[in-house]
């Protein structure tokens, strides 16, 4: 399981706050790879957990460090929005 550092929490809250459109503007190839490897396993693990089931404690995780549902939600639905495959 991947860890959760300072820099991933800011991506995430900046993720749920963010136009896709935005971002992808000033995203570089570092960025999305970023986003992909890292933020993505994360995201990926977060959607996991809370549709199917699995047991990765992402979402306790996640909301220790204030990024509720719906910041998850809205992360999910800005990273599927930049091309990153989350499900």
């Amino acid at each position: 399981m991947a860890e959760l550092s300072l820099e991933d929490i800011e991506f995430i809250k900046i993720l749920a706050t963010s136009d896709a459109t935005i971002l992808q503007a000033g995203m570089n190839d570092a960025t999305r790879h970023k986003l992909d490897e890292q933020v993505g396993v994360i995201l990926r693990e977060y959607y996991r957990e809370n549709t199917m089931g699995t047991k990765t404690e992402w979402t306790d995780k996640l909301l220790r460090v204030g990024i509720n549902e719906d910041d998850g939600k809205a992360a999910i639905a800005c990273a599927r929005r930049l091309g990153i495959d989350i499900s």
